[in-house]
């Protein structure tokens, strides 16, 4: 019978695309990584990986194989899990990736409820503003904000995000305040820290805009800072900037007008047949939190301009 341990191996190093990176995370040498993977192919009397200086592939049969091998490890898990009891007593390392700023503001203040109510997950959270590669970085999930586009991977909406256009009273009695779109032209106009155009839907339908401002950064949270401080008009999202529109350190401009409604708060995960419970239980804990009607809106509520929480977009 095959070592159940050299199909992890393989399952792996298939994930990450690379044995030295699949060594890192299994914590073996890459020449073990190369031997368990030759045992493999030695044992099934086939080779299952094309390997160059370059790149590495999947051979006919290795693609083959590597389909069933993951389902084989997921019902292994899921074995594992209904004998154990951990469906219901979670346990191990969760580790999830979020952007620094929401994951700041959205996530980290509602560990404890989850983590009380979990006392056996130890909880791993890794603040970045780039898409991680979930399987080859090793994580169990990730909290992304934006339009969902990797195929491979499977969502689940959390939160609407609701994005509009706020500067500071300052910034709006020095430059006066915006009456149309085609006043932004006159304004100083911050841009997305990862330089996106406006995506902006208003009464007349879609409309890009590409900001410029002696301002750029690769900072989001620059941006938000930049707004404050009176610099100029920002595109933020309404779980950014809700306690500042509630306390008039940002005011909203051109209220008829919105970001995109395709942008959401998702948790993504790797596409597989079983999903680990303590996964799915975080997941679910999070979707209560934030709820259809994400509490961050309602500290905007009652002000001039204001934003009314609303049924959220599709």
């Amino acid at each position: 019978m095959t070592n159940l341990g050299d199909l992890e191996v393989f399952a792996k190093v298939v994930a990450t695309g690379s044995m030295s990176h699949a060594s890192k995370l299994l914590g073996f040498s890459p020449a073990v990584v190369s031997k368990r993977i030759k045992r493999l192919e030695d044992r099934l009397g086939t080779r299952l990986l094309q390997r160059t200086t370059r790149q590495m592939t999947l051979t006919e049969a290795g693609l083959g194989f590597h389909d069933r091998v993951v389902n084989i490890l997921a019902g292994i898990e899921e074995a594992e899990f209904y004998i154990s009891g951990r469906t219901t007593d979670l346990t191990g390392a969760l580790r999830l990736s979020a952007p620094t700023s929401f994951g700041r503001m959205h996530v980290a203040p509602h560990l404890k409820g989850f983590m009380d109510s979990n006392p056996n997950v130890v909880v791993q959270l890794i603040l970045n503003d780039g898409f991680s590669n979930l399987v080859a970085d090793g994580y169990d999930l990730a909290i992304r904000v934006g339009e969902l586009s990797d195929s491979s991977l499977i969502a689940r909406r959390l939160a609407p995000v609701r994005r509009i256009l706020c500067a500071s009273p300052a910034y709006l009695e020095t430059h006066g305040v915006p009456q149309s779109v085609e006043d932004l032209e006159s304004h100083r106009c911050l841009p997305a820290h990862n330089g996106d155009p406006w995506r902006l839907v208003g009464p007349g339908g879609a409309i890009v805009i590409r900001p410029e401002a002696s301002l750029t950064t690769n900072s989001s949270e620059v941006v938000r800072e930049a707004a404050i401080a009176g610099i100029g008009i920002a595109l933020r999202s309404t779980w950014d900037i809700g306690a500042e529109l509630r306390a008039g350190a940002l005011v909203r401009v051109l209220p008829e007008i919105e970001g995109s409604h395709n942008i959401t708060v998702s948790a993504v995960y790797p596409s597989r047949h079983f999903l680990p419970a303590k996964v799915r239980a975080f997941i679910d804990y999070l979707a209560g939190v934030y709820g259809p009607h994400p509490y961050w809106e309602y500290e905007a509520i009652d002000l001039p301009g204001n934003l009314q929480p609303h049924a959220a977009h599709g």
